[in-house]
């Protein structure tokens, strides 16, 4: 099967905000530095390809690291959002919550997505999850979301299982260096 996903794709990037990188979880999500190269490498490949870039930022409530207003709530700036690309908040784990997305993704013809971010068994997952419920299709980049150890997984862990899982649910499954052709 092709791990190709339509010209009109969009990238939507979730939850790869300043709190996922910086310390303010101890440690950063797995990986870190490697899924913000990725992240980059993506968001490039994206814009070379002449497909749209969606940024979901999480609100958290007030006195957490992803709170509107605090430290870790921006877009992680070495992504290098550009100032036509869209965030859309969110409070909850689906980035579809916000029906904004799926206006802006219907305004663009899209039928199917690229996923990418944090944190895979939290909002990655609910996000899948709410774009098959809204009849879309989705190719999740599985070298390029990532999440924190659990007390009782880690994250490796969680990621490799979460990958199969989201195979199963119907996800296409590809790495950066499948959609980009480079060797990420």
């Amino acid at each position: 099967m092709p791990v190709t996903p339509s010209a009109a794709a969009p990238l939507i990037v979730i939850d790869l905000q300043t709190g996922m990188f910086d310390g303010h979880f101890d440690p950063p999500i797995h990986d870190a530095d490697a899924i913000a190269e990725r992240a980059r490498t993506l968001i490039d490949w994206a814009r070379r390809s002449g497909r749209k870039v969606a940024f979901v930022r999480h609100d958290g409530p007030e006195g957490d690291p992803l709170a509107p207003g605090a430290s870790g709530w921006p877009v992680w700036p070495p992504l290098g959002q550009a100032a036509d690309e869209p965030t859309f908040g969110k409070s909850a784990g689906n980035a579809f919550s916000n029906p904004g997305l799926a206006e802006w993704l219907a305004g663009q013809g899209a039928k199917d997505v690229v996923l990418i971010g944090a944190q895979t068994d939290f909002c990655v997952a609910a996000t899948i999850k709410g774009a098959f419920a809204e009849g879309l299709g989705v190719t999740v980049v599985c070298d390029a979301h990532s999440t924190l150890d659990s007390d009782k997984e880690k994250a490796p862990e969680i990621i490799a299982r979460h990958n199969t899982a989201f195979e199963t649910q119907g996800a296409r499954m590809a790495t950066t260096a499948e959609l980009t052709g480079g060797n990420s």
